[in-house]
């Protein structure tokens, strides 16, 4: 009785919260209620323990958990997808360790980790006594061109990162302090200054000690990339790209008896001009780069939906499952990244099949997608987006659960919360169903912080969405934030916050239900960064 009594009081709750908001689906209520704490728990306590070493991508451990998923889903009674038997999607990588490397500009000898760095999917580079061209921000477009003046053919390339900006922070491509994709994507420019001719490209990079603090311990492992022998992206030659600090290019500028980086930044934002010009010291690059050739696999798991004129349309869950393994002799179990975003899309899964089970199933197909490589540089999911087993046109979108078991030092005093990064970027519907969801059924506080384009740390970039987002397939990144177990061997089940983490993955599968259950697809109605 007391049991009976405590469901109805936390029902009454629920309704109680919400009844000031959209109506309530009870079906939607009942599945996802069953997405619990416990069972959230007693997954995570098990997928982050030591038995898997901390899952790196490419270690027979990761291989281990892929099988565990792949059961769990087949215990599940959710169908396989690939060639219609396997849960595995097989993709080529090639591990690559960067040796003692060091460029030399005039007569000074730069270090890689100290005075620039790069992420690689090149190959070894020697450039020896090259001229170099400077070539402002390194774009071309119909508003501005730095290379209308000035010839790279094997030369090499010194740019400044971002864009201009007039004296009011408004960018002269968007008119305002929205950045172009000039800024939000560095392929752009280099792969701008190959089509050129250009030997190799370095970038003066303002942020450079902000984002070298973060990320300087993972210039020291092995690098992992996408190896395509056999495809349609084989012939592709990455150019060689540096980003270097401030101060390396200002000495190198004085000894050409130019002007400093930011002085040069300022007078083409000031006249909104291009210049561009030879420099009139040369420079030479030896760059080190050991190749290990090795295969990953992303485990995929389908519900397929039952209306007959939109089963042919996607709604994909995803979570990457790998983390960074074992160092000096620690494992880095990845609780929280991604084991919360891993296990709360096996019960997500759970809570759709059931549906469809007991005759509630979603009108659209659901695609459970776990990818790995997504701390090696996103690349399970960038192999995913490149050899989808489902058309990207039938992907309706995809809701990305990365971290959401913690809670960051903005969020101390309340951790009902959740950042939301991405669900305004290409569609407004998404976003409206994603706010009613939230005031319908969970009530979190939708913090959109990072979903800001001025945010340094970059977020929107830096998770499997974002390789959705450039097919223009709409996405939601759901996150907590970091904490101090952020990429550290404290990251552990026992920390996770599991009825936070329960509230935020029933949001992912309400969004889902209704994303999966309307009668229109959504609509992409924002222009995308990633359009020409």
């Amino acid at each position: 009785m007391k049991i009976l009594l405590k469901l109805a009081l936390a029902l009454m709750c629920v309704f109680h919260v919400n009844h000031s908001f959209a109506q309530v689906d009870s079906i939607a209520l009942k599945y996802g209620m069953s997405i619990t704490p416990e069972e959230l728990k007693e997954h995570l306590f098990y997928f982050a323990s030591d038995a898997f070493n901390g899952r790196d991508t490419g270690s027979p451990d990761l291989k281990r958990a892929a099988a565990y998923l792949a059961e769990q889903y087949k215990s599940q009674g959710i169908a396989p997808c690939v060639n219609g038997v396997s849960y595995f999607q097989e993709y080529p990588l090639k591990q690559v360790r960067f040796g003692e490397s060091s460029i030399k500009l005039a007569d000074s000898t730069y270090i890689f980790r100290k005075d620039f760095y790069t992420f690689g999917g090149f190959e070894n580079v020697q450039i020896q006594n090259s001229a170099i061209v400077f070539a402002g921000f390194g774009i071309e477009d119909a508003k501005y061109n730095d290379y209308a003046n000035v010839d790279v053919k094997d030369k090499v390339v010194l740019c400044l990162s971002g864009e201009p900006m007039d004296s009011e922070g408004n960018s002269i491509f968007t008119g305002n302090t929205t950045m172009s994709e000039w800024s939000e994507d560095f392929r752009m420019k280099r792969d701008l200054a190959a089509k050129k001719g250009a030997k190799a490209i370095l970038f003066v990079d303002e942020n450079f000690d902000f984002i070298l603090e973060r990320i300087g311990y993972f210039l020291d492992q092995p690098r992992m990339a996408l190896d395509y022998p056999n495809a349609r992206m084989e012939d592709e030659v990455v150019l060689p790209y540096f980003f270097i600090s401030p101060k390396m290019a200002d000495q190198y500028l004085k000894a050409c008896k130019s002007k400093s980086s930011e002085k040069l930044r300022a007078k083409i934002s000031k006249s909104k001009k291009p210049k561009s010009f030879l420099l009139k010291r040369n420079m030479s690059v030896d760059m080190k780069v050991d190749k290990e050739s090795f295969t990953a696999d992303n485990v995929l798991c389908f519900i397929e939906g039952t209306d007959p004129e939109l089963k042919n349309e996607v709604v994909v869950i995803s979570a990457h499952y790998d983390h960074v393994g074992v160092m000096n002799g620690k494992i880095y179990n990845g609780a929280d990244d991604d084991g919360s975003g891993t296990v709360s899309a096996i019960e997500i899964g759970e809570a759709f099949i059931n549906a469809k089970k007991e005759g509630h199933g979603s009108k659209r197909s659901i695609l459970i997608l776990h990818v790995s490589g997504e701390e090696k540089g996103l690349l399970g999911s960038e192999w995913y987006s490149e050899f989808p087993i489902f058309p990207l046109e039938n992907t309706v979108c995809d809701l990305n659960i990365d971290m959401i078991g913690r809670v960051d030092d903005a969020h101390k005093d309340n951790d009902k919360y959740v950042y939301v990064i991405g669900s305004d970027k290409l569609s407004t519907d998404l976003h409206k169903i994603s706010e009613k969801t939230n005031s319908t059924y969970t009530n979190l506080a939708l913090d959109y912080t990072y979903n800001s384009p001025d945010d340094p740390n970059r977020f929107y970039y830096r998770s499997d969405h974002y390789n959705f987002a450039k097919h223009n397939i709409p996405v939601i990144f759901y996150f907590s934030g970091v904490h101090e177990d952020y990429h550290q061997p404290g990251d552990d089940a026992e920390k996770i916050l599991y009825d936070k983490m329960s509230i935020i993955a029933r949001l992912v599968f309400y969004t889902a239900w209704e994303v999966a259950n309307r009668d229109e697809k959504l609509v992409v109605d924002v222009k995308s960064d990633f359009e020409n």
